[in-house]
């Protein structure tokens, strides 16, 4: 039977969050949003809190929390705004889980330990300028050289480009393979022949850092590889499996922060003599967006529920993520419609809900690529096979 209520932890884990959030970030992100500023120092805090090694095992670091406690962080961030859940979807469940789930043991001491418990920075990099969705035809290059492997090649959007210590990048040993050929590394900042770039004029997340990385004869030590030669492409897509949850909780906190701003000037705005709030259409949106939300959470859950007792979950992720971000994109069209002419200002903060909502619905797989996977998975086209790493547990579950 699946238990949805939440443990007196993951209550404490929704408390610190709000007491963090409330104290670190709301009361300045207006200002850090409009000037583009990025929080070196509040993702450190995050870090001395244990945010950043959240699901980690306490043997590699961090406070083992369970997948629902991972959810509420990322609900409770993104509530606050985008950039701070984005830290946890690329440093927690895109590399510090799929180190944890691929990693050697040496390579969970080296990297894993000081990102959870956040000495260091990491992020992802799978995305190219000409690869997004089609992730199988990398151009990224690694050639085999003696003891090392020798990367070529650009990524992009890359979230924490700039400021991220490690790099969990993908790049192609053999491009006629397809798939087949990609291989996964753990690149770190320092290494010879590794930049980065900043990139100016996103639509959303303006406090968060993204960028692009590019690798000129980046020589990557062996032991540097991530599972086998030409696994890479099955350890990407169970990472994203990992960051699609993280992604589709955030969108539940983006929604929830819509709702909860619309319903605070539905309160205080009068029109014809009464609240807005007692005009029909004005509550036909306010129930769209809790229904939602209830909706949205309980996808989120059961997720995590199968994720705590190390159940593979492809399917149930891809459900909720399409849901969640696709319902936060409309909460946020509905709650500058709720503000009117003011909604369409930064005066409020639901246009800045509607910007970093869009992004959502685009990265880890577009709106339009979960249809199909839903589709497929219903016509009987597609089925999950069974991982030589098998999904992770959280600490103290047992595999179902």
């Amino acid at each position: 039977m699946i238990d949805l209520s939440l443990t007196d932890e993951n209550r404490l884990v929704e408390d610190a969050a709000r007491e963090f959030t409330a104290a670190e970030i709301t009361p300045h992100i207006r200002e850090w949003d409009a000037g583009h500023h990025v929080q070196r120092d509040v993702f450190a805090r995050m870090g001395e809190l244990g945010f950043l090694g959240a699901p980690i095992p306490e043997e590699y670091g961090g406070p083992g929390m369970d997948y629902v406690s991972l959810g509420i962080l990322c609900e409770e961030l993104e509530w606050a705004d985008t950039a701070f859940r984005v830290v946890m979807s690329v440093h927690v469940g895109l590399n510090s889980l799929t180190l944890l789930q691929w990693g050697s043991e040496d390579q969970k001491q080296r990297y894993l330990v000081p990102q959870a418990r956040g000495e260091k920075l990491a992020t992802f990099g799978l995305t190219e300028p000409g690869v997004g969705t089609d992730a199988a035809n990398l151009a990224t290059m690694a050639r085999r050289e003696g003891d090392s492997y020798v990367l070529n090649g650009q990524k992009v959007w890359i979230s924490l480009a700039d400021i991220a210590d490690h790099f969990l990048v993908f790049a192609t040993v053999d491009r006629s393979k397809g798939h087949r050929g990609i291989t996964a590394f753990v690149v770190e900042r320092g290494m010879a022949g590794l930049s980065t770039r900043t990139m100016e004029g996103k639509l959303g997340i303006w406090a968060g850092n993204t960028g692009e990385v590019f690798f000129d004869d980046v020589r990557v030590p062996v032991e540097n590889r991530v599972g086998e030669e030409g696994e890479g492409f099955t350890i990407a897509m169970s990472a994203i499996d990992q960051g699609r949850y993280t992604v589709a909780s955030g969108a539940v906190g983006l929604a929830q922060a819509c709702l909860d701003a619309s319903l605070k000037y539905a309160h205080e705005r009068k029109t014809f003599g009464q609240e807005i709030g007692r005009h029909q259409l004005v509550k036909q949106m306010i129930a769209r967006m809790g229904a939602g939300i209830e909706a949205g959470r309980l996808l989120c859950r059961r997720v995590a529920w199968l994720k705590n007792r190390g159940v593979r979950n492809t399917r149930e992720t891809s459900l909720a993520k399409w849901f969640c971000t696709d319902h936060a994109v409309a909460s946020a069209l509905d709650a500058i419609q709720v503000h009117g002419a003011y909604g369409y200002s930064n005066e409020y903060p639901v246009e800045r809900y509607l910007r970093n909502a869009k992004a959502a619905v685009i990265y880890e797989g577009t709106s339009q690529l979960h249809t199909l996977i839903q589709a497929d998975y219903l016509l009987g086209y597609r089925e999950d096979k069974p991982l030589r790493c098998p999904p992770l547990a959280a600490p103290g579950f047992t595999r179902g």
